[in-house]
């Protein structure tokens, strides 16, 4: 069965804006001439910078997903720092109370 995989490119960089390039790979195609005749539209579409069709497997060391010791995807469990954050955001009330009560003042005065 044919798979689709994205294979990101160096980024460009166009004035400020930062775009990441990519080619769309699909793989294990049993027809690959049949499939590649109507990847232009598909191609131009998506944005992508070219179409690679093979009948082989293509592994993209990018995509691969780690496994456990029994095969099954690895799952990672981030936990946010809430005391940090929590410190960082009451430094913020303070700093913008304490901005506006030297507004109050200068408007006063």
């Amino acid at each position: 069965m044919a798979r689709i995989q994205i294979l990101e490119l160096p980024t460009e960089h166009h004035g400020d804006d930062m775009i990441t390039p990519f080619v769309l790979v699909f793989d294990q195609v049993q027809d690959p001439e049949a499939f590649t005749s109507n990847m232009e539209p598909f191609r131009v579409l998506t944005g992508a910078k070219a179409v690679l069709v093979s009948e082989e497997l293509v592994e993209i060391p990018a995509n691969e997903v780690p496994v456990d010791p029994d095969g099954y995807p690895l799952k990672i469990r981030v936990e946010g720092d809430f005391d940090t954050f929590r410190e960082q955001v009451q430094d913020q009330i303070r700093k913008a109370q304490a901005e506006i009560g030297t507004a109050g003042l200068r408007r006063s005065i």
